[in-house]
């Protein structure tokens, strides 16, 4: 199933991944790695993760504290955001298609 980032959600990604990198060199490779990991287990199981609206849902990350918010389609998911878990709940909402 295809992927796709809305721009919002790759800007995201790439502050997160900044972030971390800054905070210890290769640490932001580790946390892309986890996004990789999250995305796959979303193919794998789009309808496994937790509802957070009836289009949209959230995947956990294992080692950072940070969730992969997406919508499923027809033949695509579609990645809302990449949030912190402490950031305000409903943040992506505006984002959602």
């Amino acid at each position: 199933m295809r992927v796709r980032f809305l721009a919002p959600a790759r800007r995201d990604l790439a502050d997160a991944t900044a972030y971390y990198e800054d905070q210890m060199p290769g640490l932001g490779t580790q946390f892309l790695d986890e996004v990789r990991a999250a995305i796959d287990r979303i193919r794998a199981y789009p309808l496994a993760w937790q509802p957070l609206s009836p289009r949209t849902r959230r995947c956990l990350l294992n080692r950072f504290p940070y969730g992969v918010i997406y919508e499923q389609r027809k033949d695509e998911i579609v990645i809302v955001a990449v949030g912190h878990q402490h950031r305000h709940p409903d943040f992506w909402k505006p984002r959602a298609e």
